[in-house]
This record gives C-alpha cells, sequence and structure tokens, in this order.
C-alpha cells in the first residue's frame, strides 16, 4: 500500500482528511484561497515540526528544494516565506485547535493505558498544570507578562495512563493557573491532580459536585480541624490519614464538606507533604502515588520544549503563535496514534529522531519503525579488512 510514497506521505495518511474539510468549512478558512490551502499550510507546519527547522526562513528553504516532490507531500503549487508567513498570521488558528482536539480524541481510544502506574484502580488519571514560554516583548508586544519580559502560558491537562495530552490551552503568561481550571470539563470518577498553585476551594468544591477526585498538594499555612484519624502504617511513608473540614470563613464557604488529609515523608527526597482529597476510599499510599505521577506532565513540557518547535516561533502575531503550538499537538498526538496502530516498540522520542531524518525516503513506515536485531547482522571477517 505504501511502495513507492515518500515517508511523509505515509505519515499524513494516517490523518483523516475529510474531518479536516469539515473543519475548515465551518470557518471558512479557504475562502478565497486558490493556492495555498489550509491543509497545505498544515503539511508544510508538521514538515518543520518533524523536520526540527529552526526558522521560518530554513523551513521554506528546505521545501524549496524540492519542488518535483510538492504535490505528493502535500505542500501545493508552490511556497514562499512572505505567504506562509501571511497564512500563520491571518487564518484563524481555531481551525487547528478543533483539528488537534479530535485527534486526541482518537488517541484516548486508540491508545492503551500504561500499566506501569500500578494503580488498584481503573478510573482515569489526569495532571493538570502548567509551563510559561519565554518571549521577546519588543517582537511579541501583545504577550505581556512583566515589565521587560513577554510570555505565554501552556495549560496541558495529560492523561497520566496513556501519555496524551487531552486538553491544551494558551493564554497569556499574566493570568493565573487558578483561572485556567474553569475550561476544563470533568468527567465524574476520574482523578485530577494538581500542584499548590491551583489550590482554590471553591473550584475544587465544583470538581466534588461534578462527581470526580482530586488529589492536590496543601499549602504550609493550611487551617484544617480533625474530625478523625484511620490507622496507618508509617513504614509506607505515610504519618496520618485525617478526615475532617477547612477552617477559616472563607475556605468553609468555598469548599463546606467533609475533606481528607494525608500527611506522607517522602524518604528519596527526605520531604514532607501534605495532600487534599475528596476521595475517602483509596489508601492513603495510593493518594501518595498519585501525586508522584504529576510529575508526567512536568515531563512532557520538557520532552515537547526539547524535540518540537514551540519555544522558537514562526510567527510575530498571537494567531501565527497559537497556530504553531496547536500544529505541535497534532504533531505529537499524530506520532503517538501511528506507534500505537502499527505496533512499534520505539520511544515516541525514537520515532520522532527516525522521522527526522526519513521523511523524504520511500521505506514504509512500518518497516521504518520497527526494531531489528542487530545480532542477527553477520559482520565481515577481519581478514577480509586487510589489503595487505
Amino acid at each position: 500500500m505504501n511502495q513507492g510514497k515518500y515517508v511523509f506521505t505515509q505519515i499524513s495518511s494516517f490523518l483523516p482528511q475529510r474531518i479536516f474539510d469539515r473543519i475548515v468549512a465551518s470557518y471558512r478558512g479557504n475562502y478565497k484561497i486558490r493556492h495555498f490551502s489550509c491543509w497545505n499550510q498544515m503539511m508544510c507546519m508538521m514538515f518543520g515540526q518533524l523536520s526540527n527547522r529552526d526558522s521560518l526562513s530554513d523551513l521554506v528553504l528546505t521545501i524549496n528544494a524540492h519542488p518535483a516532490k510538492f504535490y505528493h507531500l502535500g505542500f501545493g503549487k508552490g511556497i514562499s516565506k512572505a505567504n506562509l508567513a501571511k497564512t500563520n498570521e491571518k487564518r484563524d488558528w481555531h481551525i487547528y485547535q478543533d483539528y488537534a482536539y479530535h485527534l486526541i480524541g482518537i488517541a484516548r481510544k486508540d491508545c492503551l493505558p500504561d500499566d506501569e502506574t500500578g494503580f488498584s484502580f481503573s478510573n482515569a488519571v489526569y495532571a493538570f498544570d502548567s509551563t510559561t514560554i519565554d518571549l521577546c516583548l519588543n517582537v511579541f508586544c501583545w504577550a505581556t507578562f512583566r515589565r521587560a519580559k513577554g510570555a505565554v502560558k501552556l495549560h496541558t491537562q495529560y492523561n497520566v495512563r496513556t501519555s496524551i495530552p487531552v486538553f491544551v490551552h494558551v493564554s497569556a503568561a499574566s493570568v493565573h493557573d487558578v483561572n485556567a481550571m474553569d475550561n476544563l470539563t470533568y468527567e465524574p470518577g476520574s482523578f485530577y491532580i494538581f500542584d499548590r498553585g491551583y489550590l482554590d476551594f471553591e473550584r475544587l468544591y465544583m470538581i466534588h459536585q461534578s462527581k470526580s477526585f482530586f488529589v492536590i498538594r496543601a499549602k504550609n499555612n493550611l487551617q484544617f480541624e480533625r474530625s478523625y484519624s484511620s490507622p496507618v502504617n508509617k513504614s509506607t511513608g505515610v504519618r496520618c490519614d485525617q478526615t475532617g473540614h477547612l477552617k477559616g470563613f472563607y475556605s468553609l464557604q468555598g469548599y463546606p464538606e467533609k475533606i481528607r488529609r494525608v500527611k506522607f515523608h517522602d524518604e528519596e527526597q527526605n520531604r514532607t507533604f501534605i495532600f487534599l482529597t475528596n476521595n475517602m476510599d483509596l489508601k492513603p499510599e495510593e493518594i501518595a502515588a498519585l501525586y508522584k505521577h504529576r510529575w508526567k506532565v512536568e515531563l512532557f513540557f520538557k520532552w515537547i520544549k526539547q524535540h518540537l518547535k514551540i519555544t522558537t516561533f514562526w510567527g510575530r502575531t498571537q494567531n501565527a503563535v497559537k497556530t504553531q503550538v496547536y500544529i505541535a499537538v497534532i504533531t505529537y498526538t499524530l506520532v503517538a496514534i501511528i506507534k500505537q496502530q502499527i505496533k512499534s516498540t520505539y520511544s515516541t522520542y525514537e520515532i520522532l529522531q527516525i522521522l527526522g531524518t526519513s521523511l523524504l525516503d520511500k521505506t514504509p513506515i512500518n518497516q521504518l519503525l520497527q526494531k531489528k536485531n542487530n545480532q542477527d547482522v553477520k559482520e565481515l571477517l577481519y581478514n577480509q579488512l586487510k589489503i595487505f
């Protein structure tokens, strides 16, 4: 099926193009467009993500070096730096946001849960956090953060079991992290893990009313009144497991029902953590383990900053920045879908490294992404390498 097709063409064949065309039509993205459609734009930007281009000039130069392959790679009839820059600035970024969420929905169905979590329950587990992407305020004047510094925030809801981001929101860096919680849709029975920067009892009570569970790290000045304590095994690191109510007028008004407090000592870091949760059934060790898995979203931020282009942007406007971010999410999610569908044993990072140098090859992708057993390769005899 893939014989004679470029690797990049094989990658794009995993994308549901009819869904994309439907989204573009809803936003009239191709209105009065003759040569460089939204699909051509996304293909060019994805090629830049996978080939790790450093700038818009670098991307256009690389693409224009292969004019005979434009049609087969989905780039249209031609591309110029001015045309691509104008397209990124003018075309609605919501097109790529909606398409990214559609791909995320596919990935959530296809990608199997990671059994390494070791939880005793099958409920979904989400970690929610944000990362700040620094920008030059003189160039990105709309991205206000501090007096002499510009930045944007990338708020992400990350599925701990499948390693897939299920919600991505880009905002100005001046927006407090707590406000991003208002954009979430809580699934009944699922667990949501937060750092203490998200400690807002009124919003946590909304999670409780949605019949979902939260695990959040408490602040040092927490006012808590204990009603009763449960027996604990201190050899596991748990110091106390208490149930009670919050103290203080505003705290109690925001969260009027009972809440659970777990104190845990991590011997590796020699640190003591206090967690709050509305789940009364799990063992206190699992409450601590849930918060420990929150660091997976931190690793995701570190990984995506290193291996995809979201820290150096190919446009200056807010529309161009958001377009590039959501196409990066599309690229990451597509790689995860391909990895699952062809049953590749490579990691996502390894797949990106292989694809980055193989986009213009014609090797079938299922062969390209299957690990070879190097022990089966017979080396030449040492004597045959001697000339004299």
